[in-house]
Order: structure tokens, then sequence, then C-alpha cells
């Protein structure tokens, strides 16, 4: 008997798996057959009770135990998720088929103000002393080129941060972990990166230096933000589908 595909689909920094919205049904109906995980890190979303590792190392070891690894696994991975699926198809070869990176980073490849946009330092701070609603509407207008104004979405963040709020410490640990996190040797799966060349967020040079070095496939999307998934959930599962097919 032929074993389904098994995506799993990996968030960043103090999301979780709710945050992937239309994304997982449009990837649903480009691969109808498919198991799709949507694990969350450990302090976030349902795990928001846990503290976060701190190491990349750490939130891929917290992830492998929510995971089914006895067939090899496809990971589509956003932003600090991309550092984990890094980490995980680096260290457990045998348990990862392909890798989809989307609008992440790494030392040495990047400089640190490209990994996070030197242009937006101030917003950054200033998001340490805003409410948690107030938080949840900066991350929308940092992260979206077309939901800054949805009203409907931003009250749904704000609801699920409200149900799963991410403590101090976890989003401490997730920050340091990401903005550490180095790759040294070159994975041997086959990896796709897809970038946002109008992310605000991370500087699509970032995702491009990663697949001229790595000599991976790359598609850049003119005009979405750094979350993708969120802007184009469409093309995004569309161009999936056409990399697992050796279209592009």
């Amino acid at each position: 008997m032929m074993q389904r595909e098994h995506f799993v689909l990996i968030r960043g920094l103090l999301r979780e798996a709710r945050h992937w919205g239309e994304f997982t049904g449009n990837l649903q109906q480009q691969f109808s057959d498919a198991v799709i995980s949507t694990p969350d890190i450990r302090g976030n979303g349902r795990l928001h009770q846990l503290t976060s590792p701190k190491t990349i190392a750490g939130m891929t070891e917290a992830l492998r135990q929510q995971i089914d690894t006895t067939q090899p696994l496809r990971l589509i991975a956003l932003s600090m998720g991309g550092m984990i699926a890094m980490d995980w198809m680096t260290r457990y070869p045998h348990e990862v088929a392909t890798v989809v990176l989307i609008n992440t980073s790494a030392r040495p490849l990047s400089p640190f103000y490209h990994r996070l946009r030197w242009t937006i330092y101030p917003q950054v701070l200033k998001m340490i002393t805003h409410s948690a609603a107030q938080r949840e509407a900066d991350i929308l207008n940092l992260t979206s080129n077309r939901h800054q104004h949805d009203s409907k979405l931003l009250g749904s963040w704000q609801q699920w941060r409200q149900q799963n709020p991410v403590s101090t410490a976890s989003a401490r640990n997730q920050f340091l972990a990401a903005l550490k996190f180095s790759i040294a040797a070159k994975p041997q799966q086959p990896i796709l990166v897809v970038t946002s060349q109008a992310d605000r967020l991370v500087d699509y040079r970032c995702s491009l230096k990663l697949a001229q070095t790595w000599q991976t496939g790359y598609v850049q999307h003119e005009s979405a933000g750094h979350d993708l998934p969120l802007d184009e959930p469409e093309w995004l599962a569309e161009i999936i589908r056409k990399w697992v097919d050796q279209k592009i």
C-alpha cells in the first residue's frame, strides 16, 4: 500500500497553528490525499503553558515528539520555523524528504540588519511597551501587505493571543534562539526557497543568498509581505504543487 504524503507546517516567532489560516486548506486542495500536520512550537498556541526551548535545536526536538517520523516528511516552514526545518533536515536527514523555506534567514550567510531590517528597529522596540492586543496589531502591520486593515482578522489574532498567551520567558527564548541560529553543513534533500521581495520584516536577500549558496529552487513573490502564506495562500500552495511535480 502506497504511503500518503505527510506535510508538517512550522510557524515562526510567537505564532501558532491557527495563523496558517487559509493556506492549510489550499495545500490540502493541491494534495488531496496528503496528511497535513500543524504542530505548535512549545510555548505557543496549544502549548503556551510550557516554556519555549532556548535553542532552535531544542525546538526541533520538541516538535519531533509531536510528529510520526516513521516515514519521510515534507516540511513547510516560515521565518523562524525555517530555522527549525534546516536544523531538522541536517541532524535527522532520514526523517525529512523535502523542505520549503519561506522568508527565513540564518547566520553566517546574511548580516543581522538583513535578518531583521534595520528600518523597523524603532517599531520593534515600541512593541515592548504595547499591550498584548496592540502588539497583535503591530505584528499584522509588519508582516502583512494585504491585511493591514483587516479588522476581522486582527480580532481573531487578538482573541487567540488572549486564549493562548505567550509568556515573556518564551518570547525571549524564541527571539534569542532565532538571533543565534547559524548553519554549517549543506542539507542533501531537495529544497525550495520562497520569498517576498516586499517583505518589510526580513530582507528578501536572506532567502536569495540561501538559495544561491545551497543551489536550491527559488521563487520570489513581488508584493506579498513577510507572512506569505497569509497574503498569498493559493499562490503558495500552487507553487509547492508545481515544485513537487518538478514543474519549476
